[in-house]
């Protein structure tokens, strides 16, 4: 116990001086009753510490609250976790625990059951989780010898703790955290007791999950829960999670007949007409936009050599997630091996870059030239595992709206500022008009030498700070050849989604041998940027479709039009309306069913067709239309030459407008 003085460094600037036992409690108890009530954990001089933890020697430090953001929130999952399995261990005896973990919006917590388990149990483990916090368990923790923890651990048979354990090195001590009766073995911070945690936590799921991720061990049981600051936070994450669910591209693109996918062709997209209008549509204004940026449309190969995957490095850093095809004529005799196994290997490439290069080496390059963009709607494959696999949003075959800029090391600015110009009118165009721009730094294991990231880092620094874009930074998340500029749009319902990326590459020139003739006649290498906006256009309409909830814009909409009878007196009308708009190059198409209206406007609504046009004989007579826009109850009785221009205008390309 310490009797000196320790002086305490606030983040005002202010120091307060505490003397005999010095704690987070103490500096908050002496700061007042409202924060001793709030405080949840401390930062010393930068680390975050319980509460109770003691401060020895003079530090900077700051109260942690729950109005702290992040870190108060990931203090709250973690507790929220060891209630979980204080509560599951107080239910189910015998039952052993393993790791529990904060997530993003919560956490989790894998168990080895005796008896089976399921989501019907939840209700009963996420009320005694309550009666826990009730309880206000004082949490202390506690430093053991790692020998004594493993020995321990394994007389109250849990086997999973004490191997976890095992893997601390010798010698070194392990802290435990004991709540009421309860304990884990776990590095902290807690908060000061278990009644701190508050009320406002659900469990949410239960799942499987392999003993340290490895499929050859044991099968655990997952619970996944969440957990908030207050209410209003955690029936707020409650509703994005309904409205979520409503807007799965998976369960729309089913009801919409956009798209399908099925075991026999794990993670590659079967696109429908309606859906394949949508892609194309998409295509279309990324390729315009493209071509009014000065790029060059190529095409390269689906299937290249692995010497040139050996050459780039993807060989050795990507390798696992490549479809290695051997290049050799298979056996079709009945006996035999289909494959003799001593050819030399290619790969279905799982990016393009090495394919441009190949393209930007042909013939001889000047400094004149530069910069030279070369763009390519890239089919490419990645041996995604199947478990991973995901609807649009993680596939196996992809198509990237992917491309390369070659340029000299003084055009790399300019460049970067053209490309966060042109990614800005996209995301705006397509209905997304905030995002949040990252610069990834180099990662521990990389190409290239520390001068060249300097100046690969710095070139994109630059570029964001001259193009006026506010950014953050994600240190250590650059690819294996160079920094990257990560560009992160929200959708409708909150959540954030990585899409575009610009990377900045001096390494993979050099070793493909890609060169230019400078000024002075020298050969010099260019400088590579790679760069995508969409990313890949299936995850892209993913995306799309859920934050759109399906109703398009009509522009990109499969079916722009219906056009319903109420009669079939009105049969010819329609008929000659149907064509006009196709005339103009608006999809629509003609519904003179024998069916009642309202059955009509309600399958097409359904099928979030964006414009209903209900032609009676009233309408035919004076040449109009009762229109009926999705997601509304109205109908507008509109001069058919006046919807028509209207519906022009509306379905056009946001570029096109321009």
């Amino acid at each position: 116990m310490s009797s000196n003085a320790v002086n305490l460094k606030l983040p005002d600037g202010s120091v307060r001086t505490l003397t005999g036992t010095v704690t987070g409690t103490a500096l908050a108890e002496d700061i007042g009753p409202g924060l001793a009530k709030a405080a949840l954990a401390i930062y010393v001089n930068g680390e975050l510490w319980d509460l109770s933890r003691e401060i020895t020697e003079d530090s900077d430090v700051s109260i942690l609250t729950a109005r702290d953001g992040d870190d108060a929130l990931d203090i709250l999952r973690h507790d929220c976790a060891h209630i979980l399995a204080e509560a599951v261990q107080e239910m189910y005896p015998g039952t052993q625990v393993t790791i529990g973990p904060n997530i993003q919006d919560g956490f989790f917590y894998d168990f080895a059951f005796k008896t089976p388990f399921s989501e019907a149990d939840l209700e009963k483990v996420e009320k005694r989780m309550h009666e826990i916090v009730a309880r206000d368990e004082e949490i202390t923790r506690e430093i053991w010898d790692r020998d004594e923890a493993i020995a321990h651990f394994k007389s109250i048979g849990e086997t999973y703790k004490a191997e976890i354990i095992s893997d601390i090195p010798a010698g070194e001590d392990v802290t435990i955290y004991r709540q009421g009766e309860w304990k884990d073995l776990c590095r902290g911070p807690h908060l000061p007791s278990t009644g701190k945690l508050g009320k406002h936590f659900k469990l949410m799921k239960v799942a499987g999950a392999y003993w340290r991720g490895d499929s050859q061990n044991e099968m655990l049981t997952r619970i996944y829960g969440t957990c908030w600051t207050d209410k209003k936070e955690l029936r707020a994450y409650l509703t994005r999670l309904e409205e979520a669910e409503k807007r799965d591209h998976r369960k729309l693109g089913r009801e919409m007949d956009l798209f399908h996918l099925q075991e026999e062709a794990q993670g590659s997209v079967f696109w429908h007409p309606q859906g394949y209008k949508v892609w194309l549509e998409l295509e279309g204004y990324i390729r315009r936009r493209l071509r009014d940026a000065d790029y060059q449309e190529i095409k390269t190969p689906q299937i290249l050599d692995s010497k040139f995957w050996e050459q780039s490095g993807h060989w050795d850093k990507f390798r696992e997630n490549m479809f290695v095809v051997p290049d050799e004529v298979p056996n079709i005799e009945d006996e035999g091996p289909v494959l003799s196994g001593k050819s030399k290997l290619m790969a279905l490439k799982p990016m393009n870059c090495p394919a441009h290069v190949q393209v930007f080496k042909q013939g001889i390059r000047s400094y004149k030239d530069l910069p030279i963009r070369f763009a390519e709607f890239g089919c490419c494959h990645r041996n995604e595992a199947h478990g991973a696999l995901h609807g649009l949003m993680r596939v196996r075959q992809m198509t990237q709206d992917d491309a390369h800029i070659f340029c000299r090391e003084d055009q790399i600015t300019e460049e970067a500022v053209g490309f966060c110009d042109l990614l800005s009118r996209v995301y705006q165009d397509l209905g997304f008009p905030e995002f949040k721009v990252l610069l990834a730094t180099r990662p521990e294991k990389r190409a290239g030498t520390d001068e060249t990231w300097d100046r690969a880092e710095g070139g994109l620094e630059k570029a964001l700070i001259e193009a006026g874009i506010n950014f953050d930074y994600a240190p250590g998340e650059g690819a294996f050849y160079g920094p990257k500029l990560e560009f992160h749009l929200s959708d409708a319902i909150g959540r954030t989604w990585q899409c575009g990326t610009l990377q900045l590459d001096f390494v993979l020139p050099e070793r493909l041998d890609a060169t230019y003739v400078a000024e002075d006649g020298s050969r010099q290498r260019p400088v590579m940027l790679h760069r995508a906006i969409l990313g890949t256009l299936e995850r892209f309409i993913g995306i799309m479709i859920e934050h759109f909830a399906g109703r398009f814009p009509l522009w990109l909409a499969p079916t722009q039009v219906a056009v319903a009878t109420i009669t079939s007196e009105a049969n010819d009308y329609a008929e000659q309306v149907v064509e006009k708009l196709k005339a103009v190059g608006i999809r629509a198409v003609l519904d003179i069913r024998n069916e009642k209206i309202n059955y009509k406007v309600r399958e097409h609504s359904h099928a979030k067709v964006p414009a209903i046009l209900v032609c009676g004989a009233r309408e035919a007579e004076q040449q109009t239309v009762s229109v009926r826009r999705l997601g509304s109850k109205d109908n507008t009785v509109i001069a058919l030459d006046e919807v028509i221009a209207s519906l022009v205008s509306e379905g056009t390309a946001p570029d096109l407008k321009a």
